[in-house]
Protein backbone atom coordinates (compact mmCIF):
# COMPACT_ATOMS: atom_id res chain seq x y z
CA UNK A 1 0.00 0.00 0.00
CA UNK A 2 1.15 3.46 -0.88
CA UNK A 3 -0.66 6.31 -0.13
CA UNK A 4 0.25 10.08 0.08
CA UNK A 5 1.36 10.45 3.89
CA UNK A 6 3.80 7.70 5.34
CA UNK A 7 1.70 7.46 8.43
CA UNK A 8 -1.15 6.52 6.08
CA UNK A 9 0.51 3.61 5.11
CA UNK A 10 1.44 2.25 8.26
CA UNK A 11 -1.59 3.19 9.86
CA UNK A 12 -3.49 1.32 7.26
CA UNK A 13 -1.18 -1.53 6.80
CA UNK A 14 -1.75 -2.55 10.15
CA UNK A 15 -5.41 -2.21 10.38
CA UNK A 16 -5.79 -4.10 7.26
CA UNK A 17 -3.23 -6.95 8.41
CA UNK A 18 -4.97 -7.53 11.57
CA UNK A 19 -8.57 -7.11 10.47
CA UNK A 20 -9.26 -7.73 6.47
CA UNK A 21 -9.88 -11.35 6.52
CA UNK A 22 -12.12 -11.34 9.00
CA UNK A 23 -14.39 -8.35 7.25
CA UNK A 24 -17.80 -9.37 5.60
CA UNK A 25 -18.50 -8.00 2.33
CA UNK A 26 -19.99 -4.50 3.32
CA UNK A 27 -17.49 -3.73 6.10
CA UNK A 28 -15.01 -4.21 3.16
CA UNK A 29 -17.13 -1.77 0.82
CA UNK A 30 -16.84 0.84 3.70
CA UNK A 31 -12.94 -0.07 3.92
CA UNK A 32 -12.44 0.25 -0.06
CA UNK A 33 -14.89 3.56 0.05
CA UNK A 34 -12.24 4.71 3.14
CA UNK A 35 -9.48 4.16 0.79
CA UNK A 36 -10.47 6.95 -1.39
CA UNK A 37 -10.34 9.36 1.06
CA UNK A 38 -8.11 12.27 1.41
CA UNK A 39 -4.45 11.13 3.20
CA UNK A 40 -5.00 14.55 5.04
CA UNK A 41 -8.50 14.25 6.38
CA UNK A 42 -7.94 10.33 7.54
CA UNK A 43 -4.78 11.28 9.40
CA UNK A 44 -7.28 13.96 11.10
CA UNK A 45 -10.17 11.37 11.88
CA UNK A 46 -7.84 8.65 13.12
CA UNK A 47 -5.67 11.07 15.55
CA UNK A 48 -9.39 12.87 17.09
CA UNK A 49 -8.32 16.00 15.17
CA UNK A 50 -11.53 16.19 13.70
CA UNK A 51 -14.77 14.43 13.50
CA UNK A 52 -15.35 11.96 10.50
CA UNK A 53 -17.80 11.97 8.21
CA UNK A 54 -20.80 9.84 10.11
CA UNK A 55 -20.51 7.07 7.13
CA UNK A 56 -16.77 6.52 7.51
CA UNK A 57 -16.95 7.22 11.89
CA UNK A 58 -17.43 3.90 13.27
CA UNK A 59 -14.51 2.18 10.74
CA UNK A 60 -12.41 5.61 11.63
CA UNK A 61 -12.75 4.68 15.12
CA UNK A 62 -11.73 0.98 14.88
CA UNK A 63 -8.73 1.97 13.19
CA UNK A 64 -7.76 4.50 15.58
CA UNK A 65 -8.09 1.65 18.49
CA UNK A 66 -5.77 -0.83 16.28
CA UNK A 67 -3.16 1.57 15.45
CA UNK A 68 -3.15 2.87 19.30
CA UNK A 69 -2.47 -0.95 20.40
CA UNK A 70 0.31 -1.21 18.21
Amino acid sequence: MRRGIKEMDLILSAYAEANLQQMNPGRLDLYDALLEQNDQDLYQWITGQAAAPDALADLIQDISQTFQKQ
